[in-house]
């Protein structure tokens, strides 16, 4: 069935019609890996090419992935296998294995920047997005490995593609546009199940909520909306008229894992919490500097349960990281960067209470929430991080910035090299 009720279906054994549930708001499990933004640069020399001044920068990286011809805006890990996708300013991508930086595929056919790459959650195709407005999806050839793959097809519809978003559980793709719509496709097929319109500006943020049932989007006109992917009218839309939500311009967007509170940050430094199941604001988070973009939100598990109260963090270009329990709207600590911090990532359980945040200052540092202690520190990039992403279950993680390098790290403390 090519309609958009399939995205339903995926988020239950039984019942496709399940909606959200309205229960205990501010109880909430921490979000999976999901990673808000997907954008990161690296460009063709890489770090083995540098000026001399940033020749005393300490390099712990485990790879070097430097074949891009310019910044990195996307990048994401393999589900299971030790592979990454990363897509750049040279209009190019590539699958690549993090192990020896040795290129798998090169994912041609775009004219410009390739500003979104993402496996599937099933590790079975990879999608790419760019400025020219295409979406290019390759699958896997075969069973034996996973270094065969052949281009499928390419969806068209949306003006500049700003993210793109697999569903959780199943091969539908969400991609967000600068032109203020956004479109969710079926694949293989390619059949466009639907086109939300509802913003009037680019859409910067968007995710299905954990349990596969809903999208939430949020756009640069300060405006959030909360849809059934069967439907093309909004559950609800909060927005600036609305006081206790302005946020300027949305630029970043979580969701906890029991899909019932999305958290939301703004160009004006503020943060808002939201009940999905109520459709209303129900907490302010002002940690960060007034005027500094928060552009990084994902929610933690402290306990490895899930029974713990809800944590988030949020990231700004005030160079804070701000940890938050929510069952009290409480700042918990502040993890500290020398610049923006551009993308924060959640490990899974067992080690959900660590988090690596990625920053413009050229390094990455992976924080026990639990405390605030920073647990590493990873060094290697000579310019600004844009993007980064976990691999191997948490084991590594993989980051690509305007240096026009992609580096891979571990994150075990014992490894610091």
């Amino acid at each position: 069935m090519n309609t958009a009720q399939e995205v339903a279906e995926y988020g239950s054994d039984e019942e496709g019609d399940v909606f959200i549930d309205s229960g205990d708001v501010l109880a909430e499990v921490p979000d999976d890996g999901d990673h808000p933004m997907d954008e990161d640069d690296e460009a063709e020399d890489g770090v083995t090419d540098l000026p001399s001044g940033d020749s005393d920068v300490k390099d712990n990286s485990l790879q070097h992935f430097t074949t891009h011809n310019g910044s990195v805006f996307a990048i994401s890990c393999h589900p299971t296998e030790p592979l990454a996708v990363s897509g750049g300013e040279d209009d190019l991508g590539y699958i690549w294995d993090i192990t020896d930086g040795e290129v798998i595929v090169k994912l041609t056919g775009h004219v410009d920047s390739v500003c979104s790459a993402s496996f599937s959650s099933d590790g079975q195709m990879v999608a790419t997005g760019g400025m020219d407005g295409k979406v290019r999806i390759w699958r896997r050839v075969g069973t034996t490995d996973f270094r065969n793959w052949e281009f499928l097809t390419e969806l068209q519809g949306p003006d500049e593609v700003i993210l793109l978003r697999w569903h959780p559980r199943g091969t539908i793709l969400l991609a967000g546009s600068n032109d203020s719509t956004v479109w969710l496709w079926q694949l293989p097929s390619g059949n466009t199940m639907q086109v939300f319109a509802g913003h009037s500006g680019p859409v910067q943020c968007g995710e299905f909520t954990p349990d596969g049932k809903r999208i939430v989007t949020a756009s640069e006109d300060g405006t959030l909306i909360y849809w059934d992917p069967r439907s093309s009218t909004p559950l609800f839309k909060l927005s600036p008229q609305d006081a206790r939500f302005d946020l300027e311009n949305i630029t970043s967007l979580a969701i906890n894992a029991s899909s019932t509170l999305a958290v939301v940050g703004g160009t004006s430094g503020s943060v808002r919490v939201v009940s999905l199941s109520k459709g209303e604001v129900v907490g302010a988070l002002g940690g960060h500097t007034e005027g500094e973009s928060v552009e990084a939100v994902q929610f933690v598990d402290l306990t490895g349960t899930g029974s713990s109260p809800g944590v988030v963090v949020t990231g700004g270009t005030d160079g804070k990281a701000c940890v938050w329990d929510l069952s009290t709207m409480r700042l918990r600590a502040t993890l500290e960067h020398q610049d923006a911090v551009t993308s924060l990532l959640t490990h899974p359980a067992p080690k959900g209470h660590l988090i690596v945040s990625a920053s413009a200052d050229n390094t990455l540092r992976t924080w026990d929430t639990r405390t605030g202690a920073l647990v590493k520190e990873h060094t290697g990039h000579h310019g600004p991080i844009l993007s980064a992403s976990l691999g191997l279950q948490g084991s590594v993680v993989v980051s690509g910035g305007d240096d026009s390098a992609c580096l891979v790290f571990t994150t075990e403390v014992d490894e610091s090299g």
